[in-house]
């Protein structure tokens, strides 16, 4: 087993922020005394890769280096490597990315310096890790997944991210205007929900899109999905209700139920079929189903 850590950077990260600050970031690593080795990524979900070749040459801890759809990439390495437990894995974040969301769970600031202090103290949690299996494939998640409007405006965002952070925002307000409203069943908690449905959020963590607070967060390691199933709420709902959207009072609207379970299925009543989105990344569309592997992964966290 190797003590030292992997390094997973992604070039692409936060409009290629990676240039402008590796050099910083090997210096201050180098500063705490933390061993590390590094893998850019080339393409398209390569952390993948990068994470089952370092696991297999014996690395059991690695730093992500960019954004949410990077740590997402390596949860999934993690998660589809079988050379050891996923447990006996240990994850830390350099946030370079243009939304972090996961960080904000655990106060990890939006700065190299204070990020890498973080690494250096070494506090650990374990947290659960959520599935979705969809008709034609699989994905495994550390944040918020969800279907519906989400999905709708991370399907946007991916032709948005060269305007930056604002990138949420317009993408959002596309969403609002544009995104039809799709008739779902849900299969949750022992019974059988049917409605027309804004989007439906099942979440590990406290935040998604750009920082916005939709389910209520009980515990990251409690085995338990927060289940948030935002019903027929119209756009002059949203825009008077903004404020709660990041604040998290949106929960209370009269439109909005929220749920615990382990598992759930999801099926769009439509032919039109809405997308699928985890961890702010498009995962396809269709039904879904969506369990939890309780405990999964190591983190170092605030």
């Amino acid at each position: 087993m190797i003590h030292s850590w992997f390094v997973i950077a992604n070039p692409t990260s936060g409009n290629k922020k990676l240039s402008k600050n590796w050099k910083d970031i090997a210096q201050l690593l180098t500063e705490k005394n933390i061993d590390f080795s590094v893998g850019y990524t080339t393409h398209s979900k390569h952390e993948i890769e990068l994470v089952h070749t370092a696991i297999q040459q014996g690395y059991r801890n690695i730093i992500s280096v960019g954004g949410d759809g990077t740590l997402h990439n390596v949860v999934n390495g993690i998660m589809t490597q079988r050379y050891v437990k996923t447990s006996e894995i240990t994850v830390a974040v350099i946030p370079i990315g243009t939304g972090n969301d996961w960080i904000k769970t655990y106060n990890i600031p939006n700065n190299i310096e204070k990020a890498i202090e973080i690494i250096e103290k070494k506090k650990i949690i374990l947290q659960d890790i959520g599935f979705l299996k969809l008709e034609n494939t699989t994905a495994y998640f550390n944040n918020i997944a969800g279907i519906g409007y989400d999905g709708y405006v991370v399907n946007k965002l991916n032709k948005l991210k060269r305007f930056g952070s604002i990138a949420y925002l317009l993408s959002g307000i596309a969403g609002l205007f544009f995104y039809k409203k799709t008739s779902f069943k849900i299969e949750i908690a022992n019974k059988i929900i049917e409605t027309k449905c804004l989007m439906t959020l099942f979440g590990i963590c406290k935040f998604s899109g750009g920082g916005m607070k939709m389910t209520d967060y009980k515990n990251a390691a409690d085995g338990l999905f927060d289940v948030t199933i935002a019903k027929n709420i119209g756009l002059l709902d949203l825009v008077f209700n903004l404020p709660k959207l990041y604040n998290g009072k949106i929960i209370n609207h009269k439109k909005v139920e929220t749920y615990l379970t382990k598992e759930l299925k999801i099926i769009p009543q439509t032919a039109d079929k809405p997308f699928i989105q985890a961890d702010g990344e498009l995962i396809g569309t269709g039904n879904v189903t969506v369990s939890i592997k309780e405990k999964a992964i190591q983190f170092i966290v605030n």
